[in-house]
């Protein structure tokens, strides 16, 4: 199976010397990696001689593309100001997993076998992730999770680490909002039952409209290729609820709001993080007005980092960033706050330090990382007006 390869920064030979000098030592893929990977100095002050190799596995292309080339657009603007402020560069592999968890599992395999790195970025989806990251658990490779929120995933085993807040933390808050807002005592539910993100923000749901004490009337499934949703529109509008509760991924998100405002629903829509793309808006048009979905960082946030990170977000690509470029952006500069943090890109060593993370200014607010591994930060609740995405107050 072809992919599509963009390897940033430094020389491509940089990491194909690195894994020759590494792949004879018997080693797990991290230790092959991390050899020469040590430095001098604490913090700014930290010096490694050698740039570290990365590898992104993505979702570049298949029905997850929006949010991976989001993906690919923070973690290439990072890279470039990382790399700017000397002491440790980076060497950064991204590869198209097709949004196939086969393909993921393969790429895994290379980042840990013949193209050893220090640690993975990814994969996009949470369902990738699940299949995906025990591969890197059993080498002793760390993996960050920039997009996967499903429950459970940094269960895999200690290796595996996320900075993106999961279904379970956002919804509930997403729930409480929409409830204040709107008075919702009882509300239809749709979510494609065949994919993990999915079928978590499912769960999440579920369980934060038992704990509102919310009736749900109707739990209407669909898969996630499905694009015509009219049949269970009509179904769910016969219900007669307060709101629509859906969690899905952007593909079907688009045109079930389309095909709802079209079939008469006039209630808000409630979505989950598969919404939080700016493609809703730009092809769901009017009918994507009021929305409401939980999300990990909205880009009015006054904070510094996010500020700089918005400028020079459009700077390079003429267009503002979305959730996804900018949990990526947060995620490489965490790895790097962790690779400064003990001057070293050894597996064991980065493992450590990304488990340390307390208090650090992002984009995304002050994060830190959980006991179990899991992104701490604070969310945000957002409505869909005049076309982007504001606070719902």
């Amino acid at each position: 199976m072809r992919t599509k390869s963009t390897t940033v920064a430094m020389a491509t030979a940089t990491v194909l010397a690195l894994a020759a000098c590494g792949s004879g030592d018997g080693g797990g893929g991290g230790q092959a990696a991390a050899e020469g990977l040590t430095g001098e100095g604490t913090g700014a002050d930290c010096t490694i001689d050698q740039p570290v190799p990365l590898a992104a596995v993505l979702s570049l292309t298949g029905a997850a593309a929006s949010y991976g080339r989001s993906q690919q657009q923070g973690l290439e603007l990072a890279l470039a100001e990382l790399n700017e402020q000397g002491g440790v560069t980076y060497d950064l592999t991204i590869e198209d997993d097709e949004t196939d968890p086969r393909q993921s599992i393969t790429l895994f395999d290379q980042f840990t076998g013949q193209d050893p790195v220090s640690l993975i970025i990814g994969p996009t989806l949470s369902n990738a992730a699940v299949q995906a990251d025990p591969i890197a658990q059993d080498a002793g490779v760390p993996v960050l999770g920039i997009s996967n929120t499903a429950e459970g995933v940094t269960e895999i085993g200690d290796f595996i680490f996320r900075n993106s807040l999961t279904e379970q933390a956002v919804i509930p808050q997403t729930i409480a909002a929409a409830k204040e807002e709107y008075g919702l005592q009882r509300v239809v539910v749709m979510y494609s039952n065949d994919d993990a993100f999915t079928e978590s923000g499912y769960e999440a749901f579920a369980a934060a409209l038992k704990d509102e004490g919310i009736e749900v009337a109707e739990t209407l499934t669909f898969s996630k290729s499905d694009t015509d949703f009219r049949a269970l529109l009509t179904q769910a509008q016969a219900a007669n609820p307060d709101a629509v509760v859906v969690s899905a991924l952007i593909e079907a998100a688009i045109p079930l709001v389309t095909q709802a405002r079209q079939v008469g629903i006039d209630v808000p829509i409630i979505g989950g993080n598969g919404f939080n793309n700016p493609q809703l808006m730009a092809e769901a048009g009017e009918a994507a007005e009021g929305v409401v979905v939980g999300a990990a960082w909205n880009s009015a946030s006054d904070n510094p980092e996010n500020q700089e990170f918005l400028q020079a977000f459009e700077a390079e690509y003429g267009s503002q960033p979305d959730q996804f470029a900018a949990q990526a952006y947060a995620g490489l500069k965490l790895v790097d706050q962790a690779v400064r943090a003990g001057c070293s890109a050894a597996a064991e060593d980065l493992q450590q330090a990304l488990g340390d993370l307390q208090g650090v200014p992002t984009v995304l607010g002050e994060f830190s990382i959980d006991e179990n591994r899991n992104a701490d930060h604070p969310a945000t609740v957002q409505i869909v007006q005049d076309g982007r995405f504001a606070v719902l107050q």
